[in-house]
């Protein structure tokens, strides 16, 4: 006969956590994903869960990290001739974001931020220190875009993400990136570097 309650962990037991949190982030959002649940989608014992995230706070910042090697991508967009620095943005969100993986992750971060503050402090915190401190120097030393110029960019590109991803609004849905590269560069291009 065999083992009877939840699986203790094994095999890659903590993928299927993050899959299951992913899941309930973007369906849920924060407040209405407990640690419990997560445990009930991937099968486990709440303990597990605990056993490799430090709560859900913990859990969700792994949920809304990016692929591994994404502050590399960033450094990569953000060095190399200036007139086609908002190109090379442009091309790397749009290459993190539409995976499959990556579209299930952006519409977790949305679902999170949207109903907790918390959430929203930890996404601020990973975009500033990864992100907007990159870009910011995108105009050469000393020149670099002032904050408001580089959250406008960022608006833009989450704007993208947004009815690309979660809205689907069709024309953004059956575009090709590189249309998409082609209508948004030049505005984030003028916005960092004018």
């Amino acid at each position: 006969m065999g083992a009877r309650g939840r699986r203790s962990g094994g095999g890659d037991t903590r993928a299927e956590i993050i899959a299951a949190a992913r899941e309930l982030f973007a369906t849920k959002g924060f407040d209405g994903t407990s640690v419990r649940a997560v445990a009930r989608g991937a099968g486990v014992d709440p303990a597990l869960v605990h056993h490799y995230f430090e709560g859900k706070p913990a859990l969700f910042a792994e949920v809304i990290g990016v692929p591994a090697g994404i502050e590399d991508e960033i450094a990569a967009a953000v060095t190399g001739p200036r007139e086609a620095a908002g190109e090379r943005i442009v091309r790397t969100f749009l290459m993190v974001w539409d995976s499959p993986e990556g579209r299930a992750r952006f519409q977790a971060v949305v679902g999170a931020v949207a109903t907790h503050e918390e959430a929203a402090h930890l996404l601020r915190d990973f975009v500033v220190r990864s992100i907007f401190a990159r870009i910011v120097g995108v105009s050469g030393e000393g020149e670099g875009a002032g904050d408001l110029a580089v959250a406008a960019a960022g608006a833009q590109l989450v704007g993208t993400g947004m009815l690309r991803y979660v809205v689907r609004v069709p024309a953004m849905v059956e575009a090709e990136p590189e249309e998409i590269v082609a209508l948004l560069a030049p505005t984030v291009q003028r916005l960092l570097v004018g």
